[in-house]
């Protein structure tokens, strides 16, 4: 698989993944990750990327010609989705990161100061993404969040792709609580069912912690799992 990353800043996108998980896969060559420069693409001998908003208002926004010649300068494969990071998209959730794990190219575009020129969106169409309802300085770190829940669903990336299948969300559920060494911690001992070595018991504990755990803490996840299961 193959991020495609359109980003003012690509050294922030280039030290996370050049540590732990991510470098261990990238080097593995699990997935490859690239990140183009709008500033590099910029007719401006000072390189610069953004102006001022017609109509006025404060801050910069971003100019499109940087944006969508660097765009255009990617190599497009035909499996492939382009996304912008931007409070205006749809919340990130597990359903669309499994959704983007199916593309063999994911191409994302960071944005900064008070956004993009719309012409951006007019001209290239992106997939717009979200993480909340909030706003950040700018699209690379939730470009990072979707790098890390994506890759995480690919075959190579974790030790063991059941990793993945066990985390929360995998089926609806928040994880049930882990627990290793020591057996008792100042007087918090772990649960007797966790050393008995019945798996089938074991799994029944887990998804019992799941339901009690999501019915709790996200009553809205917990509905839609009994929705799901009725």
């Amino acid at each position: 698989m193959r991020f495609d990353v359109l980003t003012l800043f690509p050294e922030i996108i280039q030290n996370y993944c050049d540590v732990s998980i991510m470098k261990r896969a990238k080097d593995a060559h699990v997935f490859e990750v690239n990140t183009i420069n709008p500033r590099d693409f910029t007719l401006d001998k000072h390189k610069k990327v953004d102006d001022t908003p017609y109509g006025g208002g404060a801050g910069m926004v971003l100019a499109p010609q940087p944006f969508v010649d660097a765009y255009e300068s990617i190599k497009k494969e035909e499996n492939s989705v382009t996304v912008m990071l931007s409070p205006q998209g749809e919340p990130l959730n597990e359903d669309l990161v499994c959704e983007l794990s199916s593309y063999s190219q994911v191409i994302m575009l960071c944005g900064h100061y008070e956004g993009f020129d719309e012409r951006i969106r007019e001209i290239i169409k992106p997939k717009e993404i979200s993480l909340g309802d909030f706003v950040l300085t700018g699209g690379e770190l939730p470009a990072l969040c979707l790098l890390d829940a994506v890759s995480r669903k690919i075959e190579g990336t974790l030790g063991k792709i059941e990793s993945a299948h066990e985390d929360s969300f995998s089926n609806g559920l928040l994880e049930y609580p882990q627990y290793t060494k020591p057996r008792d911690f100042r007087g918090y001992v772990v649960p007797d069912v966790l050393l008995n070595g019945n798996h089938k018991e074991i799994a029944q504990y887990r998804l019992e912690q799941q339901i009690e755990r999501t019915k709790i803490r996200r009553p809205d996840l917990y509905k839609k799992y009994l929705d799901k299961i009725n």
